[in-house]
């Protein structure tokens, strides 16, 4: 999925301007691309990011910015050995959008997530 996509794959219950997403996508990507050790998508509705320790401030507000337009996300933190678990929660009814996300983080990181 290109940036520009971005807007097509927003739920209609996300209250981030549209001009804003493409932005707020692109910083989830340098996210991914420059902090993500490994992934695992533990179920339809759960994501895991095990992050390089020193991407917790960064990946926290990033979270708290999306939580404020898309309040359907659950984003929680936790340190593990390895730097810090990023893990993204969705209801049912919003698997389509952590798919999307997904696809994101495997572009980003590789299809394999480890």
């Amino acid at each position: 999925m290109r940036i520009g996509e971005a807007a097509n794959w927003a739920p209609e219950s996300c209250s981030l301007p549209s001009a804003e997403r493409p932005l707020r996508v692109a910083e989830f990507d340098v996210l991914f691309r420059e902090s993500v050790l490994r992934w695992t998508r533990i179920s339809r509705t759960r994501l895991e990011l095990t992050l390089a320790a020193q991407a917790w401030a960064a990946a926290s507000d990033l979270a708290a910015r999306e939580s404020g337009c898309c309040s359907f996300f659950t984003f929680t933190f936790e340190s593990s050995v390895s730097g810090v678990v990023m893990a993204i929660e969705v209801p049912a009814s919003q698997v389509a959008v952590l798919d999307a996300v997904t696809a994101r983080v495997a572009a980003a990181c590789g299809e394999s997530g480890l």
